[in-house]
């Protein structure tokens, strides 16, 4: 049997067919080549078209077949992967309202701030384990508030992955999972959260049913499947957002176990035994993949949102013809600790581990004479490392310790240079695994249908491929001290969104 895994990211959407019982990759395709767009109406505001989303993903899956490598009718599950707390309207013909308001969007922070101070701190961290902040749940109040005749025609409030899944099979379900990143669970009852739609008003029919996140999400539809040259009926057997996705590929499913990603953005992802947030709500707090009433395991997710954009915007700098292992390469040519050069990575939006503040991206110590561009495409990738420094240090303030982090081998970990830098500013080791998010996305649709007994057993088979401890680099340790006073000093000049 073989297993589809779709991972609908912000910069395309990638497949993978993977073996079930060998759990080895076939094929694997994405689409489209460059960075999709991400639209961008007003400063702080990040878009994106859902249906373009579809088109890629079919497009993708064309590709994977094109590699002849397997037999398409011997696949029996698909699981979806998807960027998390994107909002997506339908209406009753499942047209989609208006363009996605995605996950790095800002225009909503007020709202939730609003929401936060009204409910108060011991409701919402009792109950959702979090502020309303930027999620989704407050991305439908804009809506509700700024768009009414959007919200006035609206049936069903969507996640990405939600969305795709709906195209694929023409049902529209929600798993505790997605619609705690949403902020409309309510953890204390074990139900929608009631007391937050009442305050803004939101209908509670614009949620789909409720649905095990290991289980039949729908089949696929006859006609998708003739466009797709897949066999109908194929169940959807899982949904989840990209970092409950990628903990569950990387086999971070029991506390105290951490994964790491470094793609459009970066993150840190713990798991908790415990029903609690960050008092300061820097860190969000999900049920996890694995997450049940009687054993709960809630997923501690802390994000850069910067790491990606900024690591495309100095390869742009560097000039057209470099690309990102080139740009590894000519990052490789400065000294640790970029003879003193800093950056500081965040330029794209509010950042929560910032509470909301907006700093804006910057260099410090620019020394003409000396720094040249391997200074400058060292100092980025470092300033991502310092950043996540400054994370799981708030992680470690949150009793969660960092004993060994995993990661895959992908995006800013292909830079032998960025993960030594992310070993040494933590001193931890990071342990290296085969596979991505549609990798992460084919083992659980493996899980939903039964063809593993448990998210544990289908990660008995996972391996390392490497890995790196840390080192002491006194470059980078004065570095980091630097690098946080002067983030101190952006913070207090900032605003907050």
């Amino acid at each position: 049997m073989l297993l589809l895994g779709i991972d609908l990211g912000t910069s395309s959407v990638k497949v993978s067919v993977v073996d079930a019982v060998t759990q080895q990759c076939v094929a694997s395709a994405s689409y489209p080549d460059t960075e999709a767009a991400i639209t961008v109406p007003q400063p702080g505001w990040a878009e994106q078209d859902p249906d373009l989303w579809w088109e890629y993903a079919g497009k993708a899956i064309l590709r994977c077949h094109a590699s002849g490598t397997y037999k398409t009718t011997d696949i029996g599950a698909i699981g979806i992967a998807y960027q998390m707390h994107g909002l997506v309207l339908t209406d009753k013909e499942q047209r989609v309202l208006r363009p996605s308001i995605i996950w790095c969007d800002s225009r909503a922070v007020t709202l939730g701030d609003e929401a936060f101070n009204a409910l108060g701190t011991s409701y919402c961290q009792t109950h959702l384990l979090n502020s309303p902040g930027n999620f989704t749940a407050s991305k439908l109040a804009w809506v509700k508030k700024n768009e009414p005749a959007v919200y006035a025609a609206a049936d069903k409030m969507m996640l990405p992955g939600d969305f795709l899944a709906m195209r694929l099979t023409g049902e529209c379900t929600s798993t505790v999972s997605g619609l705690s990143e949403g902020m409309y669970w309510d953890f204390a009852t074990g139900t929608l959260s009631q007391e937050l739609l009442k305050y803004w008003g939101l209908n509670e029919s614009l949620i789909a049913p409720v649905t095990p996140l290991f289980s039949e999400h729908g089949r696929l539809l006859p006609q998708v499947a003739e466009a797709l040259q897949l066999r109908a009926g194929i169940p959807v057997t899982y949904k989840a957002g990209d970092q409950p996705n990628n903990a569950l590929a990387l086999n971070v499913l029991a506390p105290g176990e951490l994964a790491a990603t470094a793609g459009t953005s970066g993150v840190v992802y713990a798991v908790s035994g415990e029903l609690a947030g960050d008092s300061l709500s820097r860190i969000n707090s999900f049920a996890h993949v694995n997450h049940t009433t009687a054993d709960p395991r809630i997923g501690l997710l802390l994000c850069i949102n910067a790491t990606g954009i900024f690591q495309k915007w100095i390869k742009e700098i560097a000039g057209q013809e470099c690309s990102y292992p080139q740009l590894n390469e000519l990052a490789a040519d400065a000294p640790s600790g970029s003879d003193g050069l800093l950056a500081i990575p965040f330029g794209n939006g509010a950042e929560r581990m910032l509470q909301n503040r907006i700093t804006g991206a910057h260099f410090h110590h620019i020394d003409l004479n000396k720094h040249g561009r391997p200074h400058m495409a060292r100092a980025v990738q470092e300033g991502i490392a310092y950043a996540f420094r400054y994370g799981v240090d708030i992680m470690k303030e949150n009793a969660v310790p960092a004993q060994v982090v995993r990661a895959s081998r992908a995006n800013l970990f292909l830079s032998s240079l960025f993960a030594q830098a992310f070993a040494d500013l933590n001193q931890v080791s990071v342990e290296f695994f085969d596979g991505d998010g549609s990798f992460g996305a084919a083992l659980g649709a493996g899980i939903g249908a039964g063809v593993y007994a448990s998210a544990a057993e289908a990660a008995m088979l996972r391996k390392p491929t490497g890995r790196i401890d840390p080192r002491h680099q006194p470059a980078l340790e004065e570095g980091y001290i630097n690098w946080k006073q002067w983030l101190q000093l952006h913070l207090s000049q900032s605003e907050k969104k």
